[in-house]
């Protein structure tokens, strides 16, 4: 087994990873230099100047079936990659594995097989090292449905939304659809106001409140308009206070209610979403698109 500074050694050497590294020197007898050439050969040293690129592009797919159903997004640097055949397949061949598979971690989804014994990290690194460029899975969501609920999902054209909805058996599928491509559009944040994450709200009611005071607003009427701040804001970032786009006179709450419908998970996946961009590359957007024909 390769010991702790022989791996420290080779990771300096090629910047892979410790269990590349360690498997690297365990395949070549501890000889460091026949062990950065095998991660050459693999094209994993290639893959690891990549691993801290931004990678803000991509897909999110939903597969259901019966009662279990999975949300996933896959990334990529470039839109011209998350297009390609090669990237469009590697997101096909992930998604079917991890439904398979049931990890609960994205430690363990990237240890599941995919084709020919390859696991997804492995065909992730590979496609990387071949275009140059970032691919990686970055989340996921597996849930389960019982006998009295059903799920609805939508997925915008261009890959880059999807929602995923767990309602009661009552619920039709129109009804889940349009509501699940209305949360695809407002982007709430939460389901409702019972869900919201409480740190979440302090930050932002403090933030409505230094506004309010800058504002210039009398210290006596000041909490009274945060209030009704907050009140507002909470409309805005959850689902079932939301106005219904189909109908703004009345709400996603009251829409559900009124077709004896109620939704029990929401979860939106939007492609990039909380990842900091960086400016456009139009030359390396075209030199990867080249390497992937």
């Amino acid at each position: 087994m390769a010991n702790l500074d022989l791996i420290k050694k080779l990771r300096d050497m090629t910047q892979a990873g410790v269990m590349d590294a360690k498997k690297a020197l365990e395949e070549n007898n501890d000889n460091l230099d026949e062990a950065a050439q095998w991660l050459r050969e693999k094209g994993i040293v290639k893959a690891a100047k990549k691993a801290s690129a931004v990678a803000t592009e991509g897909l999110v797919k939903i597969k259901i079936n019966e009662d279990k159903a999975l949300i996933i997004e896959i990334n990529s640097q470039t839109d011209f990659v998350a297009m390609s055949d090669k990237f469009i397949k590697l997101g096909n061949d992930v998604t079917e594995a991890i439904f398979l598979a049931n990890p609960t971690s994205l430690q363990d989804a990237l240890k599941v097989k995919v084709t020919d014994g390859h696991s997804v990290e492995e065909i992730c690194t590979e496609l990387t090292a071949r275009i140059g460029e970032k691919i990686a899975v970055r989340r996921f969501e597996i849930i389960h449905k019982k006998s009295d609920e059903l799920f609805a999902h939508y997925v915008h054209s261009n890959n880059k939304i999807a929602v995923l909805l767990l309602m009661n058996s009552n619920s039709d599928e129109k009804v889940g659809h349009d509501v699940a491509m209305h949360a695809a559009a407002m982007n709430p944040k939460f389901l409702s106001e019972n869900d919201i994450d409480q740190a979440w709200l302090v930050n932002e009611t403090k933030i409505l409140k230094e506004q309010t005071i800058s504002e210039g607003k009398p210290a006596d009427k000041a909490e009274m308009i945060v209030k009704g701040r907050v009140k507002k804001m909470l409309a805005e970032v959850c689902l079932l206070n939301q106005q219904f786009f189909k109908d703004p006179s009345q709400t996603i709450d009251e829409f559900l209610k009124s077709k004896n419908s109620s939704i029990s998970k929401y979860i939106r996946y939007e492609v990039g979403e909380g990842i900091e961009k960086k400016v456009d590359d139009f030359a390396a957007e075209v030199a990867a698109q080249m390497k992937l024909n």
